[in-house]
């Protein structure tokens, strides 16, 4: 995100143990030593593409997203991939190096921590195509990396007017996972766009300190529902799982999410998702790195791109309740001029990172 990727700054709490993980399993990276560095120098004389996250996966989301997308250009163009979850920060310039020193075609690595490492790394191997999945743009910029940030509060802006226009109580609210610029900048399009609709909205914002934390996020958001709040935007990645299992407990509750293996965790309260789709833009990367219009750079990515969206869950349209999917369905017009205005430049929707 522009100077927003800071969106995952501090998201990880440390551990001792960091793994491997294949594309045909899981590999304990402590102590692995040879054994990772041939399995990996073989497979980069086939033109390795590593992809090393800094959340665990299994989060029904970003990272399953890019998982499941880089699986799927493998599949597609014939090359040999690695999944590697770097949980501790200390780690990150020794996976790195290991894969860069094997001779890696590509290096793509997520969020914000990893930025000093590849910068320190990627001039030393300039065979090496790296990115950086939700990263500030470099300066001076590196030929071979490439940052991407995503304007995420764009479609959180939209999900504000939708909010607003069919909430029943007027009563708003957003989790995000901790208070860092470009999620404040989320916040603040949110409470534009409701205003912008019903002046007597009221809207509630709290963070759950953690992007990985479930049952913090089950904690702030039954006290939301319990207050009388019946939409939530989540903003907090494995913590909206928590979000939707409260929402599940209550009637008439909905929950805008991130990702669209989250309509099976929340069938009939997850009614929209502001979308960021990280498996797309994995996917679009690293193909442009594995052919000849690769640039080093920044990547600043919108709406009207593929990527972020925001968007009516289709399965909660068939099984939330009644009168609140027809509600959606006459006011989604809205939403759709104001889709097209903002793509135009006739609307700009607020990006402020102060709260």
């Amino acid at each position: 995100m522009t100077n927003k990727s800071d969106h995952e700054r501090t998201r990880y709490g440390l551990s001792r143990r960091t793994f491997l993980q294949t594309s045909l399993g899981a590999t304990t990276l402590a102590g692995a030593g040879a054994l990772f560095q041939s399995e990996i120098a073989a497979a980069a004389d086939s033109g390795l593409v590593a992809l090393v996250h800094t959340q665990a996966a299994g989060d029904n989301g970003p990272i399953d997203s890019m998982i499941s997308a880089l699986k799927k250009l493998s599949a597609e163009k014939k090359f040999p991939i690695r999944t590697i979850y770097a949980q501790d920060a200390a780690t990150y310039g020794t996976i790195f190096k290991s894969l860069a020193d094997a001779g890696a075609a590509v290096i793509a690595a997520t969020f914000n921590e990893v930025a000093e490492p590849i910068k320190a790394l990627a001039p030393k191997y300039p065979k090496t195509k790296w990115i950086q999945i939700f990263g500030d743009p470099i300066e001076p910029p590196i030929p071979n990396f490439e940052t991407v940030s995503y304007d995420y509060y764009l479609g959180c802006y939209l999900s504000g007017l939708f909010a607003a226009k069919v909430s029943k109580t007027g009563k708003i609210g957003y989790i995000g996972g901790v208070s860092l610029p470009p999620l404040n900048a989320d916040v603040n399009a949110l409470k534009a766009a409701i205003a912008s609709v019903n002046p007597n909205a009221t809207f509630t914002h709290a963070f759950a300190g953690s992007f990985q934390d479930p049952a913090k996020g089950h904690e702030i958001a039954s006290q939301m529902y319990q207050s009388g709040i019946d939409y939530i935007q989540t903003d907090s990645a494995a913590t909206d799982t928590g979000i939707i299992q409260a929402a599940n407990e209550g009637q008439d509750r909905m929950v805008s999410a991130i990702s669209p293996a989250q309509y099976k965790v929340g069938p009939k309260t997850v009614a929209a998702l502001v979308q960021l789709d990280f498996g797309q833009s994995l996917y679009n990367e690293v193909s442009k790195a594995l052919g000849p219009d690769f640039k080093g750079g920044h990547l600043a990515t919108g709406l009207g791109t593929g990527v972020i969206d925001f968007v009516l869950s289709p399965v909660w349209q068939e099984q939330g309740p009644k009168d609140l999917v027809e509600k959606a369905k006459s006011v989604w017009p809205d939403i759709e001029k104001a889709r097209a205005d903002i793509i135009s430049g006739a609307l700009k929707p607020p990006f402020d990172t102060k709260l």
